[in-house]
């Protein structure tokens, strides 16, 4: 039986009810965590809701900052997005969560961790792979896989009856996670993947059809891929995430409506508002365009799919992403210089690139005369890379033929 467990928390119905279920189950010292991620709670009054609900600690840990420099900004240099939509605004904050959450754990002696995730989402795992990586042999409670409540309905039973100072309103008929890369919404009416999102349920978008008729035309620099400014004025991460947000907002940029391949084996819906991370994102690529080498993004873009899995997956700490994130800082080296976009009714539209170490050689590329290329080189380089065809072709093998 542990003797202190650090539960993360959210001040939501879940971990309020898991707050009082720990304390009365383990008859153990309850400490709850809370990592501001930019969500926008009260933190005052999430404090004062946990010490009401029985924690004898509350600690909370101002993360903004590292959130948006070591995790969401190391995945935007590898341009990852789970199955070509999901930019993992939610998997990427949960591994910093948890390792704030030992540090805690450390910090005060407890000898167990906790969380509210269910038991047939993505997040427990991404909890407990990193509770596993940083704190090995530290219990793990995970009351929604061992308590007897199986519903909503029965968590707001059980805070009426212990009178949890829990708010429970039918208005918001799905459950949210926000953080100050993305607002998601997924379950209640949104499981019906046939059933439009209410206009009503969007917070950090406009609607691309309410977005302002004249377009606004930013320009972001970059610096070995990482933003670094917009418009010319320089900005910590954290503040340069949360501008990007306000700008693409209300041009209604970053709506994405998802279904997706959750690791436990389940299909499931989710819905996204990732307004400056979208913009970011095709900022990104642009720089990319000018700036690396053609077979080094060739060979980065083949890792994009496995990276955002492995993000998704909840091994942000595994040898693997290590390896994998060392490559992907050796190829954003010299992604320097500034891209300009034009956001417009949801839509963010390339504008220009340039770059001080740009590849890019109008002298090379141009259709007029001059540039160190000469034009007949290439039919030697044709006909070496034909030979192989050639060969095949007079030895009488069959060629694949689309019209059969």
């Amino acid at each position: 039986m542990p003797n202190k467990i650090v539960l993360a928390y959210s001040g939501g119905l879940d971990t309020s009810v898991i707050m009082r279920w720990l304390i009365e189950t383990y008859n153990a010292e309850v400490i709850a965590f809370v990592a501001d991620l930019g969500q926008g709670d009260d933190l005052d009054e999430v404090r004062e809701k946990a010490l009401a609900t029985g924690a004898s600690k509350v600690c909370i840990e101002d993360v903004r900052e590292e959130f948006v420099r070591d995790f969401v900004f190391p995945a935007l240099k590898a341009n990852a997005i789970y199955e070509g939509a999901y930019l993992l605004g939610t998997a990427i904050a949960r591994p910093l969560i948890a390792k704030a959450q030992i540090e805690v754990a450390k910090r005060e002696g407890a000898d167990a961790v906790s969380h509210g995730a269910t038991g047939k989402g993505n997040d427990q795992v991404r909890f407990e792979l990193t509770y596993s990586a940083l704190m090995p042999g530290v219990e793990i409670i995970a009351p929604w896989r061992v308590w007897e409540l199986k519903s909503r309905a029965d968590c707001v039973a059980y805070a009426k009856k212990h009178g949890i100072p829990v708010p429970v309103t039918k208005e918001r008929p799905y459950s949210c996670d926000r953080n100050l890369l993305h607002l998601s919404f997924e379950g209640g009416i949104l499981e019906d993947p046939w059933s439009e999102p209410p206009d009503d349920m969007f917070v950090l978008t406009v609607a691309p059809e309410e977005a302002p008729d004249k377009p606004t035309t930013i320009e972001i620099e970059f610096e070995d891929g990482t933003p670094v400014a917009v418009d010319g004025t320089r900005m910590a991460p954290a503040a340069l995430l949360a501008h990007g947000n306000e700008i693409g907002g209300r041009n209604g940029i970053g709506r994405v409506d998802l279904v997706e391949n959750r690791y436990v084996g389940m299909k499931s819906r989710g819905v996204y508002e990732t307004p400056g991370g979208t913009i970011l994102h095709v900022a990104h690529r642009a720089m990319e365009s000018i700036t690396m080498d053609r077979e080094f993004m060739h060979l980065r873009d083949t890792l994009i799919p496995r990276i955002a899995e492995l993000i998704y997956y909840g091994y942000w700490y595994s040898p693997e992403m290590r390896v994998l994130m060392r490559l992907v800082e050796d190829s954003q080296r010299n992604v320097t210089g500034t891209v300009r976009l034009k956001l417009y009714k949801g839509n963010v539209t390339v504008l220009g690139r340039r770059s001080p170490v740009s590849l890019y050689r109008q002298d090379i590329v141009t259709f007029e005369e001059g540039g160190d290329y000469d034009q007949h080189d290439a039919e030697g380089f044709i006909r070496v890379n034909a030979l192989r065809l050639r060969i095949a072709a007079k030895a009488g093998r069959k060629v694949l033929d689309t019209s059969d």
